[in-house]
């Protein structure tokens, strides 16, 4: 990894508070869910049979969606910069009868942590795009974690809905409305809140770091690094209701009601090696 002393001080306070937040995440109703739950139909279309490949995960907390690979028939293994994420992750494989490898390494280290083996796909996502500070080194990276013909699979948070928030701050109405950049370029984002995502108040928790991405820069940033880019989708929907007025979809995700504007909520993009 070769980010400045300044970089790698975030990087630390992200370590230090997904550490915090990991026990409270892996007690919440948020995740009490089936694996399978996880993920959209269209996943499982661009992504085809796992059975006999190497998939890899990365930035994978809890590993909720990581067992489904296993399940699926591939050679699994996760990664992240949590330990305490990973210590959840096990038990949740463990409970599950799911055989999953778990590294705890920072992602521009990921190619070091697996020691030079390389894997068919490379999934990541639902949150892990805005915690990476440098998109270049990070494509480079995945780039040497793949096998020649292999694919890397992104499923994120669109970058309309960051500038929309994904979580809504205190005293905010539910309009739909902009409200931060939906481009990069500003440097890194302080987040402040005690309360996380599943609801919870994190006891001490400190100051975490976050970068926008645009998916401009998201494409260009792939291809610049020599992927070939065969998928990009866009979806309306999403795992949890982010506003109260958003209604449930037969296969239990969520999705704004039909007087509303139809916006993006998420992205799944396929890129080649």
């Amino acid at each position: 990894m070769t980010l400045d002393a300044q970089t790698q001080q975030m990087v630390a306070a992200n370590q230090a508070d997904w550490d915090a937040r990991a026990p409270l995440h892996a007690a919440s109703a948020f995740y009490n869910k089936p694996a399978e739950y996880w993920f959209a139909d269209y996943e499982w279309a661009d992504l085809g049979p796992l059975d006999g490949l190497d998939v890899l995960h990365l930035q994978c907390h809890l590993g909720t969606e990581t067992i489904e690979f296993a399940r699926r028939g591939a050679r699994t293994s996760g990664l992240d910069l949590s330990e305490k994420s990973l210590e959840a992750a096990r038990r949740i494989a463990a409970d599950a009868g799911a055989d999953v490898e778990y590294l705890h390494a920072n992602v521009y280290d990921a190619a070091e942590a697996v020691e030079g083996r390389q894997f068919d796909i490379v999934y990541t996502g639902k949150g892990a795009l805005c915690y990476l500070p440098d998109l270049e080194q990070w494509a480079d990276v995945v780039r040497r974690l793949l096998k020649p013909g292999g694919f890397l699979y992104i499923v994120e948070f669109h970058p309309l809905l960051n500038a929309l928030r994904e979580v809504s701050l205190p005293g905010e109405t539910d309009d739909l409305v902009l409200r931060a950049d939906y481009l990069e370029g500003r440097g890194a984002i302080a987040r402040d809140s005690t309360v996380t995502y599943t609801g919870d108040e994190v006891p001490g928790r400190q100051t975490s770091y976050e970068w926008r991405h645009g998916l401009g820069e998201i494409v260009t940033t792939l291809a610049s690094a020599g992927f070939q880019i065969t998928t990009l989708r866009e979806s309306d929907v999403l795992p949890w209701p982010r506003w109260p007025q958003m209604e449930q979809t037969p296969d239990g995700w969520w999705c704004l009601p039909d007087d509303a504007p139809r916006i993006p909520l998420f992205f799944a993009l396929k890129a080649t090696r």
